[in-house]
């Protein structure tokens, strides 16, 4: 069967929000009195881009790039797992057409952030900024998002054929 020229990656992640650690969303530090929980610097939103971007590649995912066993990648920047699944993507012939992503977290509001954010994602991607949307919702006080014991990130990926099968 002959490849289509498209794929599509959908990505997910969750870290806890804990005191004492900067939060970081999509390569954008955010004022908050919280972090994110995690081996690396705990970005959801990069860690979420990256699984689909990996998983439209039909790469595997972040966790078997970038083992949080692994004392290398502890305090990690998240932007390096991004770059470095991005750079085996385009090796091997894809480029993204789209990215949307959405981030749930009760606070910190993130309107004000959204546009930053995809613009950095769109920076590190080598994308144009309509290329890359960032949506935010709340958990309406419900779950773990609700009672702001955590932040997750969706990202959903669109990839197409840039250079012909070999």
């Amino acid at each position: 069967m002959s490849d289509s020229g498209i794929r599509v990656g959908l990505g997910h992640d969750r870290h806890r929000l804990v005191p004492g650690r900067p939060l970081i969303l999509g390569g954008v530090t955010i004022e908050f009195e919280m972090g994110l929980d995690g081996h690396s610097d705990a970005d959801v939103l990069l860690h979420a881009v990256t699984d689909a971007i990996l998983g439209a590649a039909g790469l595997g995912d972040i966790g078997e790039w970038f083992p949080n066993t692994d004392p290398q990648w502890g305090n990690a920047n998240s932007a390096h797992f991004l770059l470095t699944a991005i750079d085996e993507v385009r090796k091997r012939g894809w480029e993204i057409s789209n990215l949307d992503c959405t981030i749930h977290a009760e606070r910190p509001k993130l309107s004000p952030y959204k546009h930053s954010i995809a613009a950095r994602i769109a920076d590190l991607l080598r994308l144009d900024v309509t290329q890359v949307n960032v949506k935010a919702k709340t958990g309406e006080k419900v779950g773990p998002i609700g009672r702001q014991e955590a932040i997750d990130a969706d990202a959903i990926v669109l990839l197409v054929r840039s250079t012909p099968e070999t």
